[in-house]
């Protein structure tokens, strides 16, 4: 059986040597087939065989105590190539329980695992061109949004000296809202371009947003515009919107919540409880003038709207007596169907 056998077998006894090889064992490995039998596995190709782990094994199967299944190992022949090696050995049931026989079988997958390891490199070197196309457009994303920003300064730029030039009032107010928020999306610009892990930390977002707000609207010591917010991070995209809203809101106070010079403070919180945040703008100012017919939302009540919709969030207005507090609401899907289902009574922003 192991003469005929064109798969690589040889036939041992319990001291290792050889009883019987076939054919394709002593040719795959350069093996004289005539000196095969009568010598131990370890004397075979110059002692290419005589791998300390591998006397051990076989010593282990030859006494029962184990076998081997699926050794690999690297077959190191002088003046050859390596080959990499699966090694199988079993003891058999042979009639004469004082004499062991031990059958091996041999699979040479040097060129499987040439594959796998040239697949591998292949793998590798595609991660890493993965990794590098990222980092570049990571990096050409960044250039564009300063260039945005850059943009959005020099159009905010020229508003500003249409609102000086123009004759109407109506028309100075336009192009000053305008120019406002203009130069709120050229400052979201230009913090979205320094953030490199596609996240932004809303805590230090919103404070410096308020603060260019503040610097180019509050020219009066008694108005004031502070930012309380958690430490968190939010994605760059919901962060565009929490921006434009808060925005919105601030500019809104800032010209319906103190007229005639009144004095007061501006103040932004954001807070994070679980899988729900809510972003709030509150003033103590002259609140919300109680009209009828009710007036007809402006644009930036549309705007503020539309953004929250955009984040799954609700808008919620509070009478603060005296000022008005209007909060971006945001919970998980599941409780947001659940509360959803039935809505408590809700001002119109």
């Amino acid at each position: 059986m192991v003469f005929s056998s064109t798969a690589p077998l040889v036939l041992l006894d319990g001291d290792v040597t050889v009883i019987a090889a076939s054919a394709s064992f002593c040719q795959a490995f350069d093996i004289d087939h005539s000196q095969a039998a009568g010598r131990t596995l370890f004397q075979l190709g110059k002692g290419a065989w005589d791998v300390p782990q591998l006397r051990s094994l076989f010593k282990a199967t030859a006494s029962g105590d184990a076998e081997i299944e699926a050794y690999e190992m690297e077959l190191h022949r002088p003046g050859l190539p390596t080959l990499c090696l699966v090694i199988n050995v079993h003891k058999l049931a042979y009639g004469n329980p004082n004499e062991t026989r031990l059958l091996m079988a041999v699979a040479d997958v040097t060129e499987a695992r040439a594959r796998t390891s040239k697949d591998r490199k292949l793998l590798r070197d595609q991660q890493h061109q993965n990794q590098e196309l990222a980092r570049n457009n990571e990096l050409l994303v960044q250039e564009v949004r300063h260039r945005v920003a850059n943009s959005l300064q020099i159009i905010a730029s020229v508003m500003m000296q249409g609102a000086k030039r123009a004759q109407s009032e109506e028309t100075r107010s336009h192009l000053r809202d305008a120019h406002h928020r203009v130069m709120s999306v050229a400052e979201l610009q230009q913090q979205l371009a320094v953030s490199t892990l596609g996240t932004v930390n809303i805590g230090a977002y919103l404070t410096k947003l308020c603060a260019t707000i503040a610097a180019s609207m509050i020219a009066d010591d008694n108005l004031s515009l502070t930012v309380t917010a958690e430490e968190a991070t939010v994605d760059a995209g919901v962060s565009v919107s929490m921006g434009l809203i808060v925005t919105e809101l601030v500019i809104n106070s800032l010209k319906h919540a103190f007229p005639d010079g009144r004095g007061g403070a501006i103040k932004v919180d954001y807070q994070t409880e679980g899988g729900m945040w809510t972003l709030s703008v509150s003033d103590d100012g002259v609140g919300i003038p109680k009209v009828k017919p009710p007036v007809m939302a402006g644009l930036g009540t549309s705007i503020v709207q539309a953004l929250a919709k955009q984040l799954g969030a609700r808008v919620d207005v509070d009478d603060l007596h005296p000022g008005t507090k209007i909060s971006i609401a945001h919970m998980p899907a599941a409780r947001h169907a659940v509360v959803g289902d039935t809505p408590a009574p809700q001002k119109a922003v």
